[in-house]
């Protein structure tokens, strides 16, 4: 079989699925001229730089190795930057979002990682760092970075998300990145916190680890000792490089599926109890008022949810049809199991293909093929993990929760597409 009679069966294969519309193909990275690909033909007609002839940029030598000693990204993608909103004092207490609808895959550059602070971002020697380690353990500890590197070391991925990741009172962004971008995905380089508090050695009423960050904010968070004695790492690196200050350098807290705010920066306590602080981040933050009256609390875990980053708002589809919906999903109870897509509002569903890797507690990237007919269209994502649990609607959260619930908004996300292929917030 020659190679060429094999990309014809792939093709007529893929036709049959319905992935290949108006009689063109994009397979295995060569565009078939129909559909698509006269679209892209038509579209790389005009310019100087265009092949056959000799683009500029070959003329003379680029910039040389080693000019910039810390790589920096094309200045053509200058534009993918964080969203930093103009009415908080950043110095203070203050968010930066990830541009998720600029993404690709589940990592997100470390650049581009969300930030979220409550007294600035402290500049600490490491040398002079120190993790004090104390309360109903047998050996009261201090390390240093060196101690807690000489432990065995891990690398895991895993999301990140604040919860407050949208709020239910202004779920009203214009992109991804307004309405869910205090989310990200990193891989984490550091020590079992599990190792570290046996070398203490736990005492029987220990239920309970206090963090606390050296920020100025003394950011203080009550973990249960089931989470500290299971998946939570001691983190100094982050994408393969030292954690960045936004980030908690030296070290930091990680508690997979956790809300954001109980993953201490800049760590510099573990104060093991047998009750919970009750601190600020707890009390007055963190929790929620229900319909009676009553107030939730330590709602630790970042429930399933998914949404659509392309095409999405702010964006635009240049002509009908062929395009490829994609999206992220994620879970604080484990893995995703299936990501439903829905083109006409909800009435009906298909379910998106999953890419590999498929990981606990991470962002798990989705695709769907579809064909836009240039009509008016919602579309829409619902995420389900492996424990069963199905991302619900803003107005089924509500009929629970009431209206003056704030924190863990994990509704399903629709974007409207306009016949002039504009995407916008179908809530808003």
């Amino acid at each position: 079989m020659t190679a060429s009679t094999d990309i014809d069966k792939r093709i007529a294969a893929t036709s049959r699925r319905g992935f290949l519309l108006e009689g063109g193909a994009l397979m295995g990275g060569a565009v078939i001229a129909g559909g698509l690909g006269r679209q892209a033909l038509a579209a790389s007609q005009t310019g100087d730089n265009v092949p056959p002839n000799v683009a500029e940029w070959m003329k003379t030598p680029g910039d040389p190795m080693g000019s910039l000693p810390y790589g920096t990204p094309s200045p053509f993608e200058k534009a993918v930057v964080k969203n930093i909103p103009n009415n908080l004092p950043q110095y203070l207490s203050a968010s930066g979002r990830t541009p998720l609808q600029d993404l690709d895959g589940i990592i997100t550059p470390n650049g581009l990682f969300y930030e979220r602070h409550h007294g600035g971002v402290p500049t600490i020697d490491p040398a002079q760092h120190r993790l004090m380690l104390h309360g109903l353990v047998d050996r009261p500890l201090i390390f240093t970075m060196d101690d807690l590197r000489r432990f065995p070391s891990q690398s895991q991925i895993y999301f990140l998300e604040c919860s407050g990741n949208p709020g239910y009172k202004k779920p009203y962004g214009k992109t991804a990145s307004d309405l869910v971008g205090l989310l990200s995905c990193a891989e984490w380089t550091g020590v079992r916190l599990k190792a570290v508090l046996q070398e203490a050695g736990l005492q029987a009423d220990a239920k309970w680890v206090v963090a606390e960050g050296a920020d100025a904010a003394g950011m203080t968070r009550s973990i249960p000792i089931e989470k500290c004695l299971d998946d939570a790492m001691l983190v100094y690196s982050q994408n393969g490089e030292r954690l960045r200050p936004q980030q908690g350098y030296p070290l930091r807290l990680l508690l997979p599926g956790f809300e954001g705010n109980m993953n201490i920066k800049w760590l510099r306590r573990l104060h093991v109890t047998a009750e919970p602080a009750y601190s600020r981040e707890e009390t007055s933050k963190y929790t929620d008022l229900m319909p009676d009256g009553s107030a939730r609390e330590f709602t630790f875990v970042m429930e399933a949810k998914s949404i659509i980053t392309r095409p999405s708002g702010g964006q635009r589809l240049g002509a009908a049809g062929f395009h490829e919906i994609s999206g992220i999903a994620w879970s604080g109870r484990g893995k995703i199991k299936r990501v439903d897509v829905s083109v006409d509002d909800g009435k009906s569903w298909q379910q998106a293909q999953l890419q590999d890797p498929v990981l606990t507690r991470a962002l798990t990237r989705f695709r769907l093929p579809w064909h836009w007919d240039g009509r008016p269209a919602v579309i829409q994502s619902r995420a389900i993990d492996e424990t069963g649990y199905v991302q619900p609607t803003l107005a089924e959260l509500l009929a629970v929760r009431g209206e003056n619930y704030f924190y863990h908004n994990n509704a399903v996300w629709p974007w409207r597409i306009a016949a002039d292929g504009e995407v916008s917030n179908a809530n808003a």
